[in-house]
């Protein structure tokens, strides 16, 4: 399903509880313009930043597994539906360890094991590696694909919190390659000019 969506902030209106040190992250953040976020060093976006970009993903879907492709840097990401726990211990990702089920017409994606010092997205809602998120995907209707996001980091907000976004079904529409070139990028960061 080639879809698109998009928001650059998650917690616009909601009423986010940050632990002290959080809160003065995500106050820099937004005083300067968000810069420093890792995809300026084509480093990847954690799941809700990877969302919130307005390019395509597609979503392919098995019996046992269920695979987002993102058009912004060629992501992906697998959601295990194939009954598995999660596991105990494993090496920390951008995207996390996720573990789907379904309930009736609901896909319930259970996801930890994310890097420390993630961004949630583009104005800087920081995630740490306590982060633990679990998302609701839902059709509306043929065109519109529903996910809500619960957002529980105990390191970085004194209480859960929710976001919902919504995405369009992009009928007959194939991903293309997008390429995060590191060496060039960053020269245009530091406002120097490319080699």
């Amino acid at each position: 399903m080639p879809a698109t969506g998009g928001t650059d902030g998650l917690g616009a209106g909601i009423n986010v509880l940050f632990q002290p040190w959080a809160e003065a992250v995500y106050k820099t953040r937004g005083e300067n313009g968000s810069k420093g976020m890792p995809s300026e060093r084509c480093l990847p976006h954690g799941i809700t930043k990877a969302f919130s970009v307005p390019e395509p993903f597609k979503i392919i879907q098995t019996p046992e597994l269920l695979v987002i492709l993102h058009e912004e840097f060629n992501h992906h990401r697998q959601i295990f539906t194939d009954g598995r726990r999660m596991p105990d211990r494993r090496a920390p990702t951008s995207f996390g360890y996720s573990i789907g089920t379904w309930q009736g017409d609901t896909l319930i994606v259970d996801t930890a094991g994310s890097v420390d010092a993630a961004w949630l997205d583009f104005r800087g809602h920081p995630a740490t590696d306590r982060l633990h998120l679990v998302e609701r995907y839902q059709r509306r209707d043929f065109g519109h694909l529903e996910i809500q996001f619960t957002i529980d980091d105990p390191k970085a907000y004194r209480a859960p919190w929710n976001i919902t976004m919504t995405f369009e079904l992009l009928p007959e529409t194939e991903l293309i390659e997008h390429i995060c070139e590191n060496e060039r990028d960053a020269a245009r960061i530091e406002g120097t000019p490319a080699p």
